[in-house]
C-alpha cells in the first residue's frame, strides 16, 4: 500500500502479543510503527515522534487509556483510535469526551483496524485542507479553517468528535441526516449497532451550544428519521439516507 508508507503509527498496549499482531500486521501494510507498553511511555513518544495516529489500548495498569488520551491531547491533535475490551456505551462516550476519535472493541480484526485507520487518517487529511468560508447564523460561528466554534463570540470547547457533527449538520442546513448517515460519515466505517452514541453527541452538543439544553434552538430532532440543523428562520426539510438504507430510529 504505497500511499500509507509515509504515515507513522503509535501502538500502545500493555499486552505484548496484541502490540506484536498489530506491529507485523501494520508494517505488512505499508506503515512505519512505534510501539509503547505503558501509558508514561506512551505519552513521552507521542511527544517526541509526533506520529500521525495512535492506537491506544483503555485497560492498562498505572496510567489507562483515558488518562493517557486526555494527557495526549494536550498537546497532540494526533487522531486518537481506542481499543477496548468495553462495549459499554458509556465506556466509549468517556473515549470520545477526552478526544478519542474512534474505538474498536476487543478481540479485534486486523481487516477492522486497518479500515478504522485508513479512515482516520483520511478524516486527517481533509481537516488540514478545508479552506471553506465560515458558517454563521445567530450567535453560532463555526470556523472550518480553523476548525474552532463560538457562540456569541465566545470560543466552545468540541471534542473532535462533536466537531465533526456540528460541521456535518451545519454543512446539511435543513436537511435531516440519519444515524446511520452520520456514523458512515464521522466514522468512515458502519457503526449499524452504535446510533445511540449519535443521540450521546448531539445531547452533549446541546448543552455546549444552546443557551436553554431542554429547548433545541438549533439541532432538532426527527423521531424515527434522524437530525437536522434548523437556522433561526427555518427552512424545508430534506432528508439524507445513505444508499439503500431506511430511516433510523
Amino acid at each position: 500500500m504505497a500511499e500509507t508508507t509515509k504515515y507513522h503509527i503509535l501502538v500502545v498496549d500493555d499486552d505484548p502479543r496484541y502490540v506484536r499482531l498489530l506491529k507485523v500486521n501494520l508494517e505488512a501494510s505499508g506503515y512505519v510503527v512505534t510501539v509503547a507498553y505503558d501509558g508514561q511511555t506512551a505519552i513521552r513518544l507521542a511527544a517526541s515522534e509526533v506520529p500521525d495516529l495512535i492506537l491506544l489500548d483503555v485497560m492498562m495498569p498505572a496510567f489507562n487509556g483515558y488518562t493517557v488520551c486526555e494527557k495526549i491531547r494536550e498537546f497532540s491533535t494526533a487522531p486518537i483510535i481506542m481499543l477496548t475490551a468495553l462495549d459499554e456505551t458509556e465506556d466509549k462516550v468517556k473515549g470520545l469526551d477526552l478526544g478519542a476519535d474512534d474505538y474498536i472493541t476487543k478481540p479485534v480484526s486486523i481487516k477492522e483496524v486497518l479500515a478504522r485507520i485508513h479512515a482516520a487518517l483520511r478524516r486527517s487529511r481533509m481537516g488540514q485542507v478545508e479552506h471553506r468560508p465560515a458558517f454563521e447564523n445567530g450567535d453560532l460561528r463555526v470556523d472550518f479553517v480553523a476548525r474552532r466554534v463560538y457562540v456569541a463570540d465566545k470560543e466552545i470547547a468540541l471534542t473532535p468528535t462533536e466537531y465533526r457533527v456540528l460541521a456535518e449538520l451545519v454543512t446539511h442546513t435543513g436537511h435531516v441526516l440519519s444515524s446511520t448517515y452520520l456514523l458512515e460519515k464521522i466514522w468512515g466505517t458502519p457503526h449499524d449497532e452504535d446510533s445511540h452514541l449519535i443521540w450521546q453527541v448531539i445531547h452533549r452538543l446541546r448543552h455546549k451550544l444552546e443557551p436553554d439544553a431542554e429547548t433545541s434552538h438549533y439541532i432538532h430532532t426527527r423521531p424515527g428519521v434522524g437530525y437536522v440543523f434548523l437556522p433561526q428562520r427555518a427552512s424545508s426539510e430534506k432528508i439524507i439516507l445513505p444508499k439503500g438504507a431506511h430511516s433510523t430510529k
